[in-house]
């Protein structure tokens, strides 16, 4: 397969699960979730999907037993969205990126400040 084709596909499977995850019901699923990277495997038949929640690696995890027990739902909704003769087996996991991030922008912060006082 062409890494221009399944490189489309990564992405319009990336837009189609984003929005689909905020319709998701199960009270475990964060709201402020997100999407950092979604690995596709060449035979589409696995797909990889990194999350992160803002409030932290806890929320993330819960999030991801229930985007886990999920998956029937957002798979079915993902092959009628897309029209793919074969919709990937959604696999997810837990990623603390955006915790991290935050965590490096206010030592950055922090610092920034100390050099005004400084100056």
């Amino acid at each position: 397969m062409a890494g221009y084709k399944l490189n489309r596909i990564t992405s319009d499977l990336k837009l189609a699960l984003s929005d689909l995850m905020r319709q998701v019901k199960d009270p475990r699923v964060s709201s402020l979730l997100s999407i950092v990277k979604l690995d596709v495997s060449t035979d589409l038949s696995y797909a990889t999907v990194y999350v992160s929640a803002i409030e932290g690696h806890d929320a993330t995890a819960e999030s991801v037993k229930g985007l886990k027990s999920a998956s029937g739902f957002l798979r079915r909704e993902l092959g009628a969205r897309l029209k793919l003769r074969k919709v990937p087996e959604l696999r997810f996991v837990a990623d603390d990126s955006i915790a991290k991030s935050t965590n490096i922008a206010s030592i950055l912060d922090s610092l920034a400040e100390e050099d005004r006082k400084d100056d």
